[in-house]
């Protein structure tokens, strides 16, 4: 499996953390992060290009309208988090995802500063 940079994900971030929409939770993403039925419920009212937003990865050899082919998912469908952004980080940096650990460490200094405001 090959995940990629998803650039438009790293936009939206930016985007979000602009507008203020972040949670600077020091919990664990295990409490935050979207489970299953949460998923398939912002998926019942929204497009699939609206979900691939809310992931920093792309494994392009699964179809573009496939959950399977996003992953590291950095906020709850309303919000930034910071511990997404942070499980985001360490889990690229194990497994080699470079492009990846780099721009979820980017994203949180840049949640960081603007929480700090």
């Amino acid at each position: 499996m090959s995940i990629q940079l998803n650039p438009d994900a790293v936009k939206f971030a930016k985007q979000l953390i602009q507008d203020g929409k972040l949670k600077n939770d020091k919990g664990h993403w295990g409490q935050h992060n979207p489970d299953t039925s949460a998923e398939n419920k912002f998926l019942d009212t929204h497009e699939i290009q609206e979900y691939s937003q809310w992931h920093l990865g792309l494994d392009k050899s699964k179809g573009e309208d496939t959950k399977g082919r996003y992953h590291f998912p950095y906020g709850d469908f309303k919000t930034v988090h910071r511990d997404g952004l942070i499980a985001a980080k360490e889990r690229a940096a194990q497994q080699g995802y470079r492009d990846i650990e780099k721009a979820a460490d980017e994203l949180l200094q840049t949640l960081e500063k603007k929480a700090a405001q």
